[in-house]
């Protein structure tokens, strides 16, 4: 990985944290890493990286296609043995939530493009019988996956050692229509997934407000 995150932030691939500060808000987080051996606060704005990934339509996918929508991202591998499962299954609930709102937009990155091709990510999509057209299942160049991963402050690598041959972060990214980072949740358990749940409806509230 380019850059190696506080383990504040991630513990063995798996840390969450809910970035609600308050209840009516959700601040833009301050990014703790390590530098030198000392954990510092980072308060860069991290943004959605530029992509263009196909997916399981054979639709090319760029940042223009989900500009004003609250985004909700995670990576994945389709032969994933561990967290994949249910990482999935609660993703099943965040879309089950939002599948007829056009405001919101899921994007789940494979790790794996090389077998995860867009014919897989479609069976794939229609075995987890997935409702309405807001969650894309991308592939592509896996160069690219990569450096998105790293740009979205998740850890995600080929690593022969670990069940499936990746390392990944069971993490779900919340981002706002500015496509900023706003928060980390940890998609393997269902309450940070209703966190998660709960923290789109606010940044929903937050558009309708900006709007009047």
């Amino acid at each position: 990985m380019k850059q190696v995150w506080s383990i504040v932030l991630f513990v063995a691939f798996l840390g969450s944290c809910n970035l609600n500060e308050a209840k009516q808000d959700i601040r833009v987080p301050s990014i703790q890493r390590m530098v030198e051996g000392k954990i510092v606060n980072d308060t860069t704005t991290y943004l959605i990286p530029t992509f263009g990934l196909w997916d399981q339509d054979s639709t090319l996918i760029t940042n223009k296609d989900i500009e004003g929508k609250i985004v909700v991202s995670d990576f994945f591998f389709i032969s994933c043995p561990s967290i994949c499962a249910q990482m999935k299954a609660n993703m099943i609930s965040v879309n089950d939530s939002f599948y007829n709102q056009s405001g919101v937009a899921i994007l789940s990155h494979t790790i794996d493009p090389k077998r995860d091709t867009v014919g897989a990510m479609k069976r794939y999509s229609q075995k987890l019988e997935v409702k309405g057209t807001i969650w894309k299942f991308l592939t592509g160049n896996k160069e690219e996956i990569f450096a998105m991963a790293d740009k979205y402050l998740t850890p995600a690598e080929e690593d022969p050692n670990s069940p499936g041959g990746f390392a990944h972060s069971g993490n779900f990214i919340l981002c706002d229509g500015k496509q900023r980072i706003r928060g980390f949740y940890d998609g393997t358990k269902a309450e940070d997934t209703q966190r998660l749940i709960a923290d789109i409806r606010i940044l929903l509230a937050e558009k309708q407000e900006a709007a009047r």
